[in-house]
């Protein structure tokens, strides 16, 4: 397990994103497709686009953002030429930004990963094709509460996705990479639920800020959005600056 781990550290360590800012200009027709850790704690594409409102980058109303989730997905089992076609969901023009996430347990096997990379160019050939772009979700990993905890699931989930996205030439977010970040400076945060593999409510705002400041190019800090307060001030300064930096670090390697 050592090998494996070291490996999946300097595979990480050697891949730099190539995209390294948002490629859409304050996109206002988005759709994330993914499974339950987007879904969990009122959906993430909720709180990123109330974030945008709070920003002043859009009014809220303005903004046709969609949700495609299916628990337990991989990418490979969403339909996404269908859903990508313009009115097929409710939204007559093409999106600007699809966002899309893989199974949480795609980058820990080679065999999946490798599907996972297959079916991100087919579905980025549909949406390009549309006029659209993508962006990666780098989902976080398991904590030590999970059974297929281990501590270079990190390190293979950032390899995956970096990789994917430099094939592609995708938006890599990385939300992992905040996790990770914000473990390490704020142990006492509860980032997962009970189940060692689902977002907190803190979590999801966490992936929120990350996702705004990756494809929307602005920092979170001093975002007063925070749920109706369902976020504590403290905490959101907290997780919002984690976000920022992260994203920071990210794209400037």
């Amino acid at each position: 397990m050592i090998g494996v781990a070291s490996s999946a550290s300097s595979v990480a360590a050697s891949l730099a994103p190539l995209v390294k800012g948002p490629q859409v200009d304050s996109p206002k027709r988005v759709l994330f497709i993914g499974n339950s850790y987007m879904y969990y704690s009122d959906s993430l594409h909720n709180h990123v686009r109330r974030m945008v409102g709070a920003g002043g980058i859009a009014d809220t109303d303005s903004l046709e953002y969609k949700s495609s989730t299916i628990g337990g997905s991989a990418l490979e089992h969403h339909p996404v030429d269908w859903l990508t076609t313009p009115g097929r969901i409710g939204i007559k023009q093409p999106f600007e930004l699809v966002i899309m996430q893989g199974g949480s347990a795609e980058p820990l096997s080679p065999a999946r990963a490798a599907k996972f990379r297959e079916t991100l160019r087919e579905h980025n050939k549909i949406i390009r094709e549309r006029g659209g772009r993508v962006a990666l979700y780098m989902t976080h990993v398991y904590t030590e509460k999970h059974r297929q905890h281990k501590p270079e699931n990190i390190r293979l989930t950032e390899a995956m996705y970096v990789e994917a996205g430099n094939d592609i030439g995708a938006l890599v977010i990385p939300v992992g990479l905040a996790f990770e970040e914000a473990y390490r400076r704020h142990p006492d945060l509860q980032l997962h639920n009970a189940d060692g593999t689902h977002p907190s409510m803190i979590g999801t705002y966490l992936a929120a800020c990350t996702v705004f400041a990756s494809v929307y190019g602005r920092s979170p800090v001093g975002n007063r959005y925070t749920y109706g307060g369902a976020v504590d001030a403290a905490t959101a300064l907290k997780l919002q600056q984690v976000a920022q930096d992260t994203v920071e670090r990210f794209y400037r390697r």
